[in-house]
C-alpha cells in the first residue's frame, strides 16, 4: 500500500525493503500538478521498478498550495510508490534513500545540479528528460478514477412504486445477501487493456498508427462474477479451467486478494484465456483474444464434477457465467444442475455472445437467466419479434420463470412468472447514462441478482440492486469487484433524499418520472 512520511530515517528503511528493485526518485514543489508533470513522471516509472517523489516542505519553498494538500494530490497518482516531505535538500534525501536514478526536466541539463555529486556516492544515475510529448493524460485518467458520486447515478423511485418497495427494503436485503454463499462455474479471462496514443495515418497503407503508453490488468470472464459474489456475500468457491502458464499464476493472485475460494483445474490443451484491448481516446481500437474454444475432457468434467459435489451441501446459490470457450459442456452443466436442483438450491446462468458464439437456451430450469437482447435472439434464432414475445419463449424454453434481458444503455427488461402463474413485464431505465467502460455490467448484474434472489428478494428487488451496481461498474474503466458499501451508501444518500422531500411536501417523483407502467403479458 502507498504511504505518505515525514520521517527522514523512512528512506534508508524502504530502500532495504526494496534492495533488489530499481528505484527512481523525482521531487520538486507540486502546487499544481499539470501535464508536465505526469509526464516527467510516467517517464520514471518507466525506467524503473519504484518510484519515490519528494514533494519539499513549506518552510523551504514559496508554495503556494500547504504541504499536506500538495502530498495528497502527488500520492493520488497511482504510478508514484511512495510520497515523502522533504524538510532538508533533495541532496540530503538521496543520500538516504540511495535511488538508482535521479529523474529531472531537460530544462535542467545546462544547469548545476547539486543533486549529482551525492548521487555519484551513492552509485546513482541522474536523468534528464521532460517525459514523451505525445503521452495522453488516459492512461492517468483510468487509473486514478475518484469515487463514485452517487448524483452520477438515477434512481428511478416510478420503478419501486409500481413494485411497491422501499430503499430501505433494498438495505434489508442487502444484510441478508452478507450470508449468502455461492459456487460460480465458468470460463476465467485475463482482460488486458492497452492504452495507446494515436500518431497518425500511416503513409504506405491506410492504418491507422499508435504507440502504447500503459498497459493494465483484471481479472474478467466468471472470475469477476465470483469476485463481485464475494463482496456482496459471505463465501463464494469459483470453479474454473486455466492453461499451465503464467496467467494462471495472476489469476490465482487476484482471486486470493478478493478473497475468493479458487478451485481452478489445468488444462495444458488451452492458454488462460486473454483479452487484449487495444485502447485510444477512450475508445476501444481492437481486441485481440488469445482463446481455445473446445471442450474440457471427460476427465477434467468428472474431477470439476467431484468437486461441485463436496461443495454444494454449503451453498446458496449456483451461478454459471459461460463464455462459450469449452469450460462448460453440455453433459457437465446438466449433471451440475440435476445435482442442485435436487438439493433445492437457486440457479442462475448467463452465457455470454458478444465475439463467440454462445446459446443461453442450453441453460435449462435456472432461477434465473440474464442474456442481451443479442443472445436471446441468438438462441432462439428469432430476429423479428418483438421483446415481450421473445422473452416469452426465452421463458417458456428454459423453463425459467426470471428472464431479465439486458438492452444495453436502455436498460433491462425483466419478464416474470408471477404468483398467479402470469407473465409481469417491466422495465428499468439503465442507471447511469455517461458509461466509462460497459465491459462488466453483465457481470456485476448477474451477481448482485442472483445473491439478491437467493436471499429472499424478489424478482422487482433482484432487479433494481442489479441495475445499481451495473451503473457503479460502468463509471470507470475496467473490471474490479464493486463494494457492497458503496452500494449502502448511495442507496442511502437517495433515502436522505426522498426523507427531506417528505419533509419540505416535495412533490413525489413518481408523479414526476416517464416511464413504461408494469403490463399483464396478456395486455400485449
Amino acid at each position: 500500500m502507498k504511504k505518505t512520511s515525514t520521517m527522514q530515517s523512512e528512506p534508508a528503511r524502504f530502500r532495504a525493503l526494496n534492495k533488489n528493485k530499481k528505484i527512481a526518485f523525482v521531487s520538486g514543489i507540486f502546487n499544481v500538478l499539470h501535464p508536465g508533470h505526469l509526464r516527467l513522471l510516467k517517464f520514471a516509472t518507466d525506467l524503473s521498478d519504484l518510484l519515490v517523489v519528494g514533494v519539499l516542505a513549506d518552510k523551504n519553498t514559496e508554495a503556494l498550495v500547504p504541504e499536506k494538500d500538495r502530498m495528497a494530490a502527488v500520492d493520488a497518482i497511482a504510478w508514484v510508490d511512495q510520497v515523502y516531505l522533504l524538510p532538508g535538500t533533495p541532496s540530503e534525501f538521496i543520500t538516504e534513500l540511495k535511488p538508482d536514478l535521479v529523474i529531472k526536466g531537460k530544462e535542467h541539463q545546462q544547469m548545476k545540479n547539486p543533486e549529482a555529486e551525492v548521487l555519484k556516492a551513492v552509485g546513482g544515475s541522474l536523468v534528464f528528460s521532460s517525459g514523451d510529448v505525445s503521452f495522453s493524460l488516459e492512461a492517468l485518467l483510468q487509473r486514478n478514477q475518484p469515487n463514485i458520486e452517487p448524483s452520477k447515478i438515477s434512481h428511478p423511485k416510478a420503478f419501486m412504486y409500481r413494485h411497491q418497495f422501499s430503499y430501505q427494503d433494498i438495505l434489508n436485503l442487502l444484510k441478508r445477501i452478507k450470508n449468502q454463499r455461492a459456487i460460480i462455474i465458468g470460463d476465467i479471462i485475463i482482460d488486458e487493456y492497452i492504452t495507446c496514443d494515436a500518431l497518425g495515418l500511416s503513409q504506405e497503407d491506410p492504418t491507422i498508427a499508435v504507440t502504447p503508453v500503459a498497459t493494465e490488468q483484471f481479472l474478467g470472464g466468471a472470475g469477476i462474477v465470483a469476485a463481485h459474489a464475494k463482496q456482496f456475500g459471505q463465501q463464494v468457491d469459483f470453479i474454473s479451467v486455466c492453461g499451465g502458464d503464467a496467467y494462471s499464476k495472476k489469476a490465482e493472485s487476484w482471486l486470493a486478494e478478493y478473497q475468493v475460494q479458487a478451485h481452478l483445474f489445468t488444462d495444458e490443451s488451452r492458454p488462460t484465456n486473454l483479452k487484449q484491448r487495444y485502447r485510444c481516446q477512450n475508445k476501444t481500437l481492437l481486441r485481440v483474444n488469445h482463446v481455445r474454444q473446445h471442450p474440457i475432457s471427460t476427465n477434467l468434467q468428472d474431477e470439476i464434477f467431484k468437486t461441485f459435489t463436496q461443495l454444494l451441501p454449503h451453498a446458496d446459490v449456483i451461478i454459471f457465467s459461460d463464455f462459450s470457450y469449452g469450460c462448460l459442456p453440455q453433459n457437465l452443466v446438466d449433471r451440475m444442475t440435476e445435482s442442485a436442483k435436487a438439493e433445492g438450491k437457486c440457479l442462475a446462468a448467463d452465457s455470454q455472445s458478444s465475439s463467440q458464439i454462445g446459446d443461453i437456451s442450453r441453460f435449462k430450469g435456472m432461477s434465473l437467466i440474464t442474456p442481451t437482447e443479442h443472445e436471446t435472439r441468438i438462441a432462439l434464432k428469432d430476429k423479428d419479434s418483438g421483446l415481450v414475445s421473445l422473452a416469452d419463449n426465452l421463458n417458456q424454453t428454459t423453463q425459467c420463470p426470471h428472464s431479465v434481458m439486458t438492452l444495453g444503455s436502455e436498460g433491462m427488461f425483466i419478464h416474470t412468472l408471477n404468483h398467479q402463474k402470469r407473465y409481469e413485464t417491466d422495465r428499468l431505465i439503465a442507471l447511469n447514462q455517461n458509461p466509462v467502460d460497459p465491459a462488466g455490467a453483465g457481470d456485476s448484474l448477474l451477481a448482485a441478482m442472483s445473491l439478491a434472489l437467493s436471499a429472499g428478494g424478489n424478482i422487482w428487488q433482484a432487479a433494481y440492486l442489479g441495475a445499481i451496481t451495473a451503473a457503479h461498474q460502468v463509471a470507470r474503466l475496467g473490471n474490479k469487484p464493486i463494494s457492497i458499501k458503496a452500494i449502502e451508501q448511495d442507496i442511502q444518500h437517495q433515502q436522505t433524499i426522498q426523507h427531506q422531500q417528505t419533509k419540505d411536501h416535495s412533490t413525489p417523483d413518481h408523479l414526476q418520472e416517464q416511464e413504461i407502467t408494469t403490463r399483464i403479458h396478456e395486455v400485449f
